[in-house]
């Protein structure tokens, strides 16, 4: 499964930015040796359903360190019958449209 997912606390910084406690929860993601990838919106992972919820909870609690609430979207996409990689691939497919084009 591939999930998409941003996490916002509640005690922001003082300007209203949540930098300091995404990269938390981004350095949770990448030390947690899944396939992941990160954009200005969301943070990927990918893995097997219970590794990838698991670094999920563990990405949200460390966003939150300190603030009393913490917001969370997420995306999931589940296929069964893919292996990993699909992380990747899936942008692949769509560049070789494109290329097409």
């Amino acid at each position: 499964m591939i999930v998409a997912f941003s996490v916002s606390p509640s005690a922001a910084e003082p300007d209203g930015g949540v930098s300091e406690a995404v990269s938390r929860a981004v350095k949770v993601v990448r030390e947690s040796g899944l396939p992941n990838s990160t954009s200005s919106m969301f943070t990927e992972v990918e893995g097997e359903w219970d590794e990838v919820m698991a670094v999920v909870k563990k990405a949200v609690e460390a966003a939150g360190e300190g603030s009393a609430r913490v917001g969370l979207v997420l995306k999931a996409d589940i296929r069964p019958g893919y292996d990993s990689g699909q992380l990747s691939a899936k942008v692949e497919r769509v560049e070789a449209h494109l290329r097409e084009s």
